[in-house]
């Protein structure tokens, strides 16, 4: 349906010398790619369990293809910019008629595939790329809307340039916004809403913790945080509750599920010399 829409718009675009159905045309071509891509990544990720040499799986797949998408993202909001700038001087001549029916065509498609997508996005930063796609056509294919009648009834083609530079610039800020979460992920930052220090801190406040270091947190994919840390006990202390109350922590207050905790006794060395 989108690749459909997408086509019809791009041969209407041409015909009718308007760039503001072209740039919408552009950008629900990288809606359909995104879209494929979000859909594999997801797939094979459920699919491949890991292994000898993918001992996370394939979950890094869903934010390689997130990151792709802000990529492609910006290449369209670049194309864009730039032909609307170089035909603000232009005289053109752009047939509304076909123009408005395939921006019409395309707003309802946009409406559907925005509908579909919504509540997968909030789980998903993959889907959270496609989602924020399909919502900047959608305004782009308002735009294309209005621009249409705009110069339907006044003939002021110039109209045409502004929208479609509109739509460069609504998407600029989205693409950059998905591009920065999808590379903290790959770079293995921790997580904007964990508390580095006041984790460090609740974990120090357990009964027979008396040091806390090596700590490290990042994200696998959307949704799964992970975590490492080491724990230094009395020689005589018992490991078990210091682990059991731990792994509470780490799930119930900061939503950390998968967490690697190595207890160790005050009188181990060695550790610190390693930990970065």
């Amino acid at each position: 349906m989108v690749v459909a829409t997408m086509v019809a718009e791009l041969v209407i675009g041409f015909l009718t010398n308007s760039l503001a159905l072209l740039s919408d045309a552009g950008h629900m071509a990288t809606d359909a790619l995104g879209l494929g891509m979000a859909l594999a990544a997801m797939t094979v990720a459920d699919r491949v369990s890991a292994g000898s040499h993918r001992t996370y799986g394939l979950y890094r797949l869903e934010i390689l293809a997130a990151l792709a998408n802000a990529v492609l993202l910006l290449g369209v909001a670049g194309y864009v910019l730039w032909e609307a700038w170089d035909r603000l001087g232009e005289a053109t001549t752009i047939s509304t008629g076909p123009m408005l029916a395939a921006a019409t065509v395309g707003l309802v498609v946009n409406i559907v595939s925005w509908r579909l997508l919504r509540e997968g996005a909030k789980e998903s930063l993959n889907l959270q790329g496609a989602l924020l796609e399909v919502l900047a056509d959608l305004w782009g294919s308002v735009g294309v809307v209005v621009a249409g009648v705009v110069i339907h009834f006044t003939g002021w083609t110039v109209v045409d340039s502004v929208v479609a530079g509109a739509i460069g610039l609504f998407i600029l800020p989205r693409a950059l916004r998905l591009g920065a979460q999808a590379v903290r992920i790959l770079v293995q930052a921790a997580p904007r809403h964990i508390d580095l220090e006041q984790l460090d801190a609740d974990l120090r406040a357990l009964p027979g913790v008396v040091d806390v270091h090596d700590l490290h947190v990042w994200t696998l994919t959307s949704s799964m945080d992970v975590a490492s840390v080491h724990l230094m006990i009395p020689e005589e202390s018992s490991v078990h509750p210091v682990l059991d109350q731990a792994r509470t922590v780490m799930r119930d207050d900061y939503g950390i599920a998968h967490a690697t905790l190595q207890v160790e006794p005050v009188s181990h060395v060695g550790c610190r010399e390693i930990s970065w």
